[in-house]
């Protein structure tokens, strides 16, 4: 199937998914869910396919984590669409109302987008995700995943597209790219007139492209060069507990830690533990001068300017000793993308400053930037984390899929 042939009926599925009922979304997604787990078998074959060819192409292992799918996370799948379907639907809400001196009364009613396209790299969930809260939100969802995930992508969508045909539903309000070539992404972005709004997710490379090349109108999400750093009131058994969790449990993800500051005053007391904790997980740590010298006998390479800047997803983690607050905030304002980050303080005052002062889609105090997500935020799931600021900043659920429109009641008046 062609591109226009694509982007015609993603708008003719529109029309169908913005006058569906709350009770036939939520009975699609639960209906969904159920198919996942009858079908978790032919979806896990096409997955090890995905993942033999992954495995022969040398992908590292935390990208290969992310692509790979098993009973738990296909069951992960389909409890984040009865999540999804469990959500208040956004559709028709009332935003605002107001009545004019006119008589006139105006409100504001969220309404879809139309056609969401989805630019993404392999993570198969993705592709579950993006189906239930575009159908949630009255959408139809073009997917356009990387060719590593594309037996994956395919089995899900088959799911989805058989699901909604058996209920009545228009099975183009998803739609896969099966043409994993970078004409047909580079041919998405130019697909105005058909597609609303297009979502990259994945690393810097995949988001600039988009950014760079796209006519049609982009939301930015997800590089995350996310920082932690320790004050000098911290907590140090914390501050390792939260270091260690954000940066291991999994490398391969945009809210992982990928920079640690150390305030001066609690280098010494924090690093030596802190290092060999890393280590010990086998993180390559890669720390300024003060670093070294502080742990001495700790396999701690130099670090290099470069390394400040650089979102690894992977078990490499760049440290660096700060004076104090100040200069750890002048640090993440340089090199930060604009993610999360966290402070581990014991300080309120510290915490107030940091959380005012530090310009990121999440800061976290004591915390771990791993919650940087929306289930974990209570959206059931995500489309994304946007780190810019225009319509949606942050994890993106429901109401960030949404715009609104204008509907206004009069009794006859005209304008003068």
């Amino acid at each position: 199937m062609d591109m226009t042939e694509i982007g015609k009926r993603a708008k003719k599925a529109s029309g169908f998914a913005a006058l569906m009922t709350t009770n036939e979304k939520n009975e699609l997604l639960c209906a969904a869910a159920k198919a996942l787990l009858e079908n978790a078998d032919s979806i896990l074959t096409a997955n090890a396919e995905d993942l033999k060819r992954a495995e022969a192409a040398g992908m590292p292992a935390p990208l290969m984590d992310r692509l790979a799918l098993d009973r738990k996370r296909i069951e992960g799948m389909a409890d984040g669409l009865l999540q999804i379907a469990g959500l208040s639907d956004p559709i028709g809400e009332t935003v605002e109302m107001s009545v004019l001196k006119s008589g006139l009364t105006v409100g504001k009613r969220r309404v879809p987008m139309g056609v969401v396209g989805i630019i993404y790299e392999a993570r198969p969930n993705v592709t579950s995700d993006a189906f239930g809260l575009c159908l949630k939100s009255g959408n139809a969802v073009i997917l356009k995943g990387g060719s590593d995930a594309i037996c994956s992508n395919k089995a899900i969508v088959d799911v989805f597209r058989d699901t909604a045909k058996s209920l009545g539903a228009n099975p183009d309000i998803v739609q896969l790219i099966e043409d994993t070539s970078r004409e047909a992404a580079a041919a998405l972005m130019k697909m105005n007139g058909y597609v609303d709004v297009l979502i990259p997710r994945g690393g810097a490379g995949l988001i600039k492209a988009v950014v760079e090349n796209s006519t049609v109108p982009v939301i930015e999400t997800g590089v995350g060069n996310c920082h932690i750093y320790i004050d000098d009131s911290a907590d140090i058994e914390m501050g390792i507990r939260i270091l260690i969790n954000a940066k291991t449990q999994r490398p391969g993800v945009c809210n992982a830690a990928e920079s640690l500051l150390v305030s001066e005053k609690a280098a010494e007391s924090f690093l030596p533990a802190a290092v060999k904790a890393l280590v010990e997980k086998n993180v390559e740590v890669r720390g300024c001068e003060r670093t070294m010298e502080i742990c001495g006998g700790l396999p701690v390479v130099p670090a290099c300017e470069e390394d400040y800047g650089r979102e690894y997803l992977d078990y490499i983690i760049s440290v660096k000793v700060v004076k104090d607050i100040d200069e750890a905030i002048a640090h993440i304002a340089e090199y930060s993308t604009g993610h999360s980050e966290a402070i581990i303080t014991e300080s309120y005052k510290n915490a107030e400053k940091f959380t005012r002062e530090v310009d990121s889609a999440a800061v976290y105090v004591n915390a771990s930037t791993r919650f940087t997500d929306g289930n974990e935020f209570g959206y059931g799931a995500e489309i994304g984390i946007s780190t810019q600021k225009l319509h949606a900043r942050g994890p993106m659920g429901l109401k960030a899929l949404t715009s609104t429109k204008f509907v206004i009641f009069g009794n006859g008046q005209i304008r003068e």
